[in-house]
């Protein structure tokens, strides 16, 4: 299978303080990869340092054997719907449309063919009727909906999300999973930071264990283990046993 990422020794910090230290793993194409770990574990921040988004200490990241200034349109990102302002003026139809400023161009006005890309993808994530709808009027489950689209639009190989179910209602998760899950299916990348560990078998194949640095990565069956994640947590959390093997964990 072909690496579509590569980070090797990377490391990040806040002012002084450490987040990332010695981060090293290779993403294979067409995995759906969560990416857990306890608060302050660095995980946002390593979405953030791969993509150029805030400065390394160390290390260098590689995206389909190239830097990502030569493959930023192969790349998707969605960040946590918490950094966004909701409140500026503007309509679903248009912040998906913005997830093809790469096509149109910074200073060109969106074309009729773009419009109609932005409709399709808003329609498969089920918010087409709210295409003219502004995003502050949008619940939460729907705007995350309206992100989600935006970096569907781009069709891009790989893509990044830093928690899409967090905070959304049971039919939103549903209907992001399907999507993401079809991704996959299509052969195209995806690595979810994700906070729900109940649901990390059941939802992707891969997973990376990740506390400053990576404690584990593999196949999910093989990695999401008690003793890995007690490794990841420390003492921060409890397994307990359920059914047929099934892990359930519940943070202190």
């Amino acid at each position: 299978m072909e690496t579509v990422l590569k980070v090797e020794n990377l490391s990040a910090s806040y002012r002084k303080n450490t987040v990332l230290q010695h981060v090293n793993v290779n993403i294979d194409s067409g995995s759906l990869t969560a990416i857990v770990g306890p608060n302050g574990a660095g995980k946002s921040t390593f979405l953030k340092t791969i993509l150029n988004l805030h400065p390394s200490l160390t290390g260098s990241v590689s995206y389909f054997g190239q830097p990502l200034s030569k493959v930023k349109k192969q790349v998707g990102y969605v960040p946590q719907r918490g950094s966004v302002d909701w409140d500026f003026p503007t309509d679903a139809l248009d912040v998906v449309t913005m997830g093809l400023y790469g096509q149109i161009g910074f200073l060109r006005r969106p074309k009729r063919s773009h419009r109609e890309k932005a409709l399709a993808a808003l329609e498969k994530v089920g918010m087409s009727d709210y295409a003219n709808r502004q995003i502050s009027q949008l619940s939460g489950g729907q705007q995350q909906r309206v992100f989600l689209a935006r970096a569907l639009v781009q069709d891009a190989e790989l893509y990044f999300m830093d928690e899409p179910l967090a905070g959304v209602d049971a039919a939103t998760e549903r209907a992001i999973m399907s999507i993401l899950k079809e991704l996959k299916q299509l052969g195209r990348t995806v690595l979810v930071v994700h906070h729900d560990l109940q649901t990390v078998q059941d939802y992707f194949d891969h997973v990376l264990l990740l506390n400053k640095t990576v404690i584990k990565h593999g196949r999910t069956e093989k990695v999401f283990t008690n003793e890995n994640i007690i490794s990841t947590y420390g003492g921060n959390i409890q397994l307990l046993k359920e059914g047929q093997g099934h892990v359930v964990h519940t943070l202190h």
